[in-house]
């Protein structure tokens, strides 16, 4: 797989928070948002591995989430992250009934994010999405997209013989790819946000 120079700070970033997730867990194994952090970073970095090695890495990252949800249940963040790493497990699964085990395990667990901070947009905004995932996973492993979408990044369908049947595969991948960075890329938007602190007062 190839990565670009961004790609490779972004692999570099979450390896690191990764390590040092992993050296606090030692020191504090009932730290909760420490066993989050170590879990949205193992989300991050399925992304960067090949199809078994990204679901071996999520599974990691459930397992670190549900530790975390049973030092307290109550982590909205843990739920929430759980929500991506079940729809990223569907996406990468060929057969529907069997996606559709991890998606709706996602929706539960988005359902139940927002109900324990129902202000949060980005909950809402996810729970909408998922309503959709299940119909984009069967268009996109119809058309072959799934492995070149979720194994190495977006890129159109080599068959799709007329512009039609191109359009309608730039589509679909155009949609896998606005999932994809709403259940990783805020991850690490949300993991940075939380590290500086609130923001400051705007100017009156």
């Amino acid at each position: 797989m190839d990565f670009s120079a961004a790609d490779f700070d972004r692999l570099l970033m979450f390896e690191h928070a990764r390590k040092a997730a992993e050296a606090q867990y030692a020191v504090d194994p009932l730290d909760a948002e420490n066993l989050i952090k170590w879990g949205g970073a193992l989300l991050e970095l399925s992304q960067f591995q090949s199809v078994p090695d990204a679901k071996q890495m999520l599974n990691d990252a459930i397992s670190k989430l549900e530790e975390a949800l049973t030092i307290n249940p109550m982590k909205h963040e843990a739920l929430w992250c759980l929500g991506n790493a079940n729809t990223s497990q569907a996406f990468l699964i060929s057969d529907a009934d069997e996606a559709k085990v991890y998606f709706d395990k996602a929706t539960e667990y988005f359902k139940r994010a927002e109900n324990e901070d129902p202000s949060n947009e980005l909950y809402r905004k996810s729970l909408e999405v998922a309503a959709k995932a299940p119909e984009l996973h069967m268009e996109i492993h119809k058309h072959g997209l799934g492995q070149q979408t979720l194994g190495g990044g977006p890129s159109a369908s080599p068959n799709a013989g007329t512009a039609k049947k191109k359009k309608k595969s730039s589509e679909f991948t155009y949609d896998v790819c606005g999932w994809i960075i709403l259940a990783f890329g805020i991850v690490a938007w949300v993991g940075m946000a939380k590290s500086l602190g609130p923001p400051p007062p705007p100017p009156r």
